[in-house]
C-alpha cells in the first residue's frame, strides 16, 4: 500500500531531485508523493525472471529492458504522473531522459494482494493512455497467474494460469512460458 508523504504539492523537478537522493522509491501523482511498499522474495524473483528473458531477447536490438528503478512518466488529465513499473521495455528514440521513459512499449507489474487493485485499475487505465504502449502484463506474486492487456486486443484481459501456457509479446517478438516466469518461486 502507498502512503502520502505530505500534503504539500511539489514540482516535478523537486520530485526527481529527491528521488535521486532517496533510499526509498516514491510515485508521484499530480504533485503528491507516495512512498512505495517494500517487495518480497517472490516479487523480486518474478520480476527478475521476466527481466532476464527480456534482456536476453533484446540484446543487440534497439529496444532496451529496465528493471525496478526506471520510472514511467505520463500525463493524466494534463497532470504529471510517475510510476515505477517492475519491468519496462523502451524502444522509442525520443526517450532521452536518464531517470524515466515516456514512450514504453511493454510494462510489467508484479502484483500482490495489496497492490493488485491499483495495478488492475488505476495503473492499467493510466498506462493505456501511453501512445506507444502495446502490452501491459500483471504477474501475480501470490499465485501462478499472468494477465495480459494488449492494444491489439482493445485492452481486453487475457489470463494465463497454467505453467505450460506461454505469454506472447508480438510487439517485441518474445514468447515466455509461465514456467520461466515462476521458475524458482515458491508460493504459499
Amino acid at each position: 500500500m502507498q502512503a502520502a508523504l505530505n500534503r504539500e504539492l511539489i514540482s516535478v523537478d523537486e520530485y526527481l531531485t529527491g528521488e535521486e537522493a532517496s533510499g526509498i522509491k516514491h510515485e508521484y501523482i499530480n504533485g503528491t508523493v507516495y512512498a512505495m511498499a517494500g517487495g518480497t522474495k517472490e516479487h523480486n524473483q518474478i520480476a527478475g525472471n521476466i527481466y532476464s528473458a527480456l534482456l536476453h531477447r533484446l540484446r543487440g536490438r534497439p529496444c532496451k529492458a529496465f528493471i525496478l528503478d526506471i520510472k514511467v512518466r505520463l500525463d493524466t488529465l494534463g497532470e504529471p504522473v510517475f510510476y515505477y513499473p517492475d519491468v519496462v521495455v523502451g524502444c522509442d528514440p525520443r526517450d532521452t531522459h536518464r531517470l524515466y521513459l515516456r514512450y514504453p512499449r511493454v510494462l510489467v507489474e508484479v502484483s500482490s494482494e495489496s497492490t493488485e487493485r491499483l495495478d488492475r485499475r488505476e495503473k492499467r487505465l493510466a498506462y493505456q493512455t501511453i501512445e506507444t504502449l502495446e502490452d501491459y502484463l500483471i504477474a501475480s506474486q501470490d499465485r501462478r497467474e499472468v494477465t495480459i492487456f494488449r492494444r491489439s486486443n482493445d485492452w481486453a484481459a487475457e489470463v494465463l494460469e497454467r505453467l505450460d501456457q506461454t505469454v506472447t509479446l508480438k510487439s517485441i517478438d518474445l514468447s515466455l512460458p509461465l514456467s520461466s516466469i515462476y521458475e524458482g518461486v515458491i508460493l504459499g
